[in-house]
């Protein structure tokens, strides 16, 4: 697939996200004005990433940032811990103000969604304030949803363009196991609340071997449909130590979760289905490093996707169209590391020495360059 014919498919999906939530919106009048104008502006941001595309740069239609290394839970096999994302900070994350910019530049160039994630997003309200004034962008909060109040409805209720995605995996034993014991019910108390608020929000679940009938079992899916869930996030589980190589799907499941795939999108029209990184290959390899998206970690390092941790290019003194143009995602798509099936989670993370040596001799690029700026 070229880079046109994803941007079209990219595009073509905020249509069909808009017209399904639309769908199941129509209770309420606040959300769906919000609707219809979002509408209109991704319309209008498609054809500022096609225009984009004639002058030789791709702008992917996602973006993902993690605003924060903090985090209330501590779950078993994380990877943004094992990463440095979340956790005790290892250095200075980005503030306030350089978000804003990034929302800003982010809007600027047609990029629809910015997902939020952590860390616990929900732990840096005052970036989630900012994020809810760009109205012309969404905002998919991942969060364990422990957090949610009614100051947080509130503040959905305000903005729109915030949607909350709640995680679990699976039922009450299976999330209590990797959250914490107590964590199933609280999220599914924290879904109600949205429910009868009338609040549009959706669901992420760790797809391990093994767990894959639970998860989408008829029992699961009505549940969540009944809670008001109207999209739902099928997340691969990311093995980042050898040990734990075995909690990720197989080649048989992922086949056999295709299938199972095109069953609940027939059967519940008013929901939307993703699965990654399953759906990539439809679409000719891995959507990171800016063909589909790219991740913007707490210290504001520009990264291929969250689960691969390494940059040439920060967001404190570089723009989104550097990022964009930086050398590692060219080199990486230029040496068609985004190209192939994995066995597990993400494909760079299996060619991990190979995009660590295209960071090292990047950054050293990238220092080199700045140093030579500063002189000038």
């Amino acid at each position: 697939m070229d880079t046109n014919e994803l941007t079209d498919y990219m595009g073509s999906f905020a249509d069909r996200l808009v017209s399904n939530v639309l769908r199941s919106s129509i209770k309420d009048p606040k959300e769906m004005a919000f609707l219809i104008k979002f509408g209109i502006s991704v319309k209008k941001a498609n054809r500022l990433r096609i225009e984009y595309e004639t002058k030789g740069l791709h702008i992917p239609a996602f973006l993902i940032s993690s605003i924060t290394t903090s985090c209330n839970l501590f779950c078993k096999g994380c990877y943004a811990r094992a990463n440095g994302i979340c956790g005790k900070p290892q250095k200075v994350e980005m503030g306030i103000d350089n978000w804003r910019s990034v929302f800003s530049q982010a809007e600027g160039l047609g990029i629809s969604f910015n997902i939020l994630a952590g860390g616990e997003p929900l732990m840096r309200k005052d970036i989630l304030e900012a994020a809810g004034k760009m109205k012309n962008t969404v905002f998919p909060i991942f969060t364990n949803g422990t957090m949610i109040d009614d100051t947080y409805l509130r503040m959905f209720k305000k903005y729109r363009n915030l949607i909350p995605i709640f995680s679990l995996e699976g039922n009450r034993e299976s999330t209590d196991e990797r959250r914490g014991a107590g964590t199933y019910d609280t999220v599914i108390e924290k879904m109600v609340k949205l429910r009868d608020n009338i609040l549009f929000y959706g669901v992420s679940v760790t797809l391990m071997e093994g767990k894959t009938d639970e998860v989408t079992s008829e029992e699961f899916i009505s549940m969540l449909h009944e809670l008001g869930c109207r999209i739902l996030f099928f997340i691969e589980f990311i093995p980042v130590k050898p040990e734990s190589t075995s909690m990720a799907p197989t080649d048989v499941t992922r086949r056999s979760m295709e299938v199972r795939l095109g069953t609940l999108r027939s059967k519940y029209d008013d929901m939307m289905f993703m699965s990654f990184p399953g759906d990539e290959k439809f679409l000719g390899g891995c959507l990171g490093a800016g063909r589909g998206f790219f991740h913007i970690n707490p210290y504001g390092d520009a990264e291929a996707c969250p689960a691969s941790p390494y940059s040439d290019v920060n967001l404190i003194n570089s723009s989104l169209e550097d990022v964009l143009r930086s050398k590692l995602f060219s080199e990486l798509r230029k040496e068609g590391l985004l190209e192939g099936d994995h066995s597990g989670g993400c494909i760079l993370l299996e060619k991990e020495d190979k995009v660590r040596e295209l960071a090292n001799i990047n950054r050293t690029v990238w220092l080199f360059r700045s140093i030579l700026s500063g002189i000038r």
